[in-house]
């Protein structure tokens, strides 16, 4: 090599070094944009998943159960979200401070790893923050329906907001927009309606819980730390299962699919929903989770969804078709189908690994992980989280708070139905505050676990007055008559027990006990027969009120005959002052039914606007006691 050539050698090495000197250089000034608010947030976005190793990624695609999170698995898996299960607390009746602790100790262990990416801690509050000791409990979804009020629905999701962001949780699993097309279904009191308009209606919530996303707006929005990321759930179809089986096969085309069960969807996700919660359920023949003609071509496809997907609970694990799956194949089967969050929530090694040999067999390609990644990290973003990643103190007050409390029982009044009154042409409602001697009977009456039912406090609900704190319908009506009148309660009386006892009125109170998902699940939608037996023996001897507590209607035709009046009050909550409201008449009924009232159960299932539609009250049949006349 001559000179020449040795001088335009050194040279091309000093020119390449200082090329490699500028590239460290401008690596080491990039500004890390992702964690500047002022950014936009699809900036942000990439920024932050430009950084991510693949296991990173995964971490973030991963939610687990509080039960097993620690700096073990959060912090070394890089998990993206923790959930607490129905149940799943700090401690029995844990306070407010107990609750933030351990919410401000997961995002601590987020907050060490590599990149600072906070946790996305979920929880059920489907009525309220019901597994929290103390917070208001709402009505559940089938009385909201009955108001016919979107208003109410969301001044509910705003107030259920402050009382989750008190316990420093971020993201709730609701609302259901489910359709419930038959009420054997367990989940039914989950949906507002039978109808599609009134479920699409209720969508509401979604503003009160998130914020009113602005018109101009693309994606998942919420609009401050006041407020929570919401889940429309479950996609798509759960509410018109055969025979109302949960998790069963909907039998249905898909012009009936997206008139009926998908009709609330367009609306949650114009008003900028952040997740959606596939379905346990099957489309004719197809498990939700592993259909990616309806989760990625319909649901962000055509319906513009940019928020995350999320599994239902273990869902991936119970993908069974084609039979024989395994958990490989059904995992497989779920991330091509565009789920992007799977809960685990407690197998997390094990989900991590799969996807990780998926992707590294090219079984799962790497744009699959970046729409999930982004659209979770998109959703984290918008939530505020890398801002305020730990709860507020200043929310605190808010857990149970007297104005709730106030809206609560405003929605118990907007819920009740009034079905009878009276018979021929003499009306019994309103009651008589003044009356000398009340009997209340049933144990439905003086019990708040009863009157809440299921998903509150524990996943299936209990009886029992100490589950949280609230006021009873008994306790209720106590405070609404005269101090002069006495007020005999008996929770299971004997036969005869209001023969020639001189009592005004007795108010008869019943229902179902709690229940939840799949264990809900009933054939036969009968009250109990000591119940039956309850209403006959006090009604032949004293007018009555029946009161009937319960996630749906019940077989009642053969002896509403005995009653005097009906009212169904479903499932108030905590506030069961407010059926006392309706009873004394300090308002007048306004509820409208939101579903069929059947007259057997063989005739299920029925919906109004079905060709042999017979019921015993039709959809929307609601009366008033005229309180305006008088």
């Amino acid at each position: 090599m001559g000179i020449r050539g040795v001088v335009l050698c050194v040279l091309a090495v000093v020119l390449q070094s200082c090329t490699i000197a500028e590239v460290r250089a401008d690596n080491d000034e990039k500004p890390i944009l992702y964690k500047d608010a002022s950014q936009p947030v699809a900036v942000r976005v990439s920024d932050l998943y430009g950084r991510m190793t693949l296991d990173e990624k995964i971490g973030q695609m991963t939610q687990i159960e509080i039960t097993v999170s620690n700096e073990s698995s959060v912090s070394k898996y890089y998990i993206g979200s923790v959930l607490s299960g129905g149940g799943s607390v700090p401690a029995t009746n844990a306070t407010v401070h107990q609750w933030t602790n351990m919410t401000d100790y997961v995002q601590r262990l987020a907050l060490k790893t590599r990149l600072g990416i906070p946790e996305i801690y979920g929880i059920d509050a489907v009525h309220g923050h019901n597994n929290v000791y103390g917070a208001t409990i709402f009505p559940h979804n089938i009385g909201l329906g009955c108001t016919r009020d979107p208003a109410l629905l969301e001044r509910i999701g705003s107030a259920t907001a402050l009382e989750v962001r008190a316990t420093g949780i971020p993201y709730v699993f609701a609302p259901c927009i489910a359709v419930c097309r038959d009420p054997r279904w367990g989940r039914c009191y989950e949906s507002y309606s039978e109808d599609p308009e009134v479920v699409r209606s209720m969508t509401t919530i979604i503003d009160g819980l998130q914020g009113r996303s602005p018109a101009d707006r693309e994606g998942p929005y919420v609009q401050n730390s006041r407020k929570v990321a919401a889940c429309a759930k479950h996609f798509v179809g759960d509410g018109g299962t055969t025979n109302g089986i949960d998790e069963n096969n909907t039998v249905i085309d898909y012009d009936g699919l997206v008139n009926i069960h998908m009709k609330a969807y367009p609306d949650a996700i114009a008003k900028g929903v952040s997740t959606v919660m596939a379905s346990y359920s099957s489309w004719n023949g197809i498990k939700m989770h592993a259909n990616r003609f309806l989760l990625t071509d319909v649901l962000k496809g055509q319906l513009g969804f940019k928020g995350f997907i999320i599994s239902d609970w273990q869902a991936v694990e119970r993908i069974t078709d084609p039979p024989g799956v395994n958990y490989t194949l059904a995992t497989y089967l779920a991330l091509n189908a565009g789920v992007d969050m799977v809960m685990v929530p407690y197998n997390y090694t094990d989900f991590i690994s799969v996807v990780k040999n998926l992707v590294a067999a090219k079984q799962i390609p790497m744009s699959r992980i970046e729409d999930a990644v982004k659209r979770i990290l998109r959703v984290k973003f918008e939530t505020g989280l890398f801002e305020k990643p730990y709860a507020d103190e200043s929310l605190r007050s808010f857990l149970g708070a007297p104005s709730h409390r106030a809206l609560a029982r405003e929605a118990v009044r907007k819920s009740l139905v009034l079905l009878k009154n009276g018979k021929g042409s003499q009306s019994l409602l309103p009651l008589n505050k003044n009356a000398t001697k009340i009997l209340i009977v049933g144990a439905h009456a003086d019990d708040l676990g009863l009157q809440c039912g299921g998903w509150t406090i524990t996943w299936q609900g209990q009886a029992g007055n100490n589950i949280t704190k609230g006021t009873t319908i008994l306790k209720g009506i106590k405070q609404s008559v005269s101090a002069n009148s006495k007020v005999v309660h008996l929770a299971k009386p004997r036969t005869g027990a209001a023969k020639n006892k001189g009592y005004e009125y007795a108010i008869v109170v019943v229902g179902e006990e709690p229940y939840a998902e799949m264990y809900g699940d009933n054939m036969n939608l009968t009250l109990s027969s000591s119940y039956q037996e309850l209403i006959k023996d006090t009604c032949s001897y004293v007018k009555c009120v029946v009161v009937m507590v319960s996630g749906r209607p019940l077989v009642v035709e053969p002896i509403v005959s005995h009653m005097d009046a009906f009212v169904a009050a479903w499932l108030p909550g905590t506030e069961g002052a407010g059926v006392a409201d309706m009873l004394f008449g300090r308002y007048d009924f306004q509820g409208k039914l939101s579903r069929t009232w059947f007259k057997r159960v063989d005739q299920l299932p029925m919906n109004v606007g079905d060709q042999n539609y017979d019921p015993l009250y039709p959809f929307g049949f609601g009366l008033k006691m005229g309180l305006n006349d008088r």
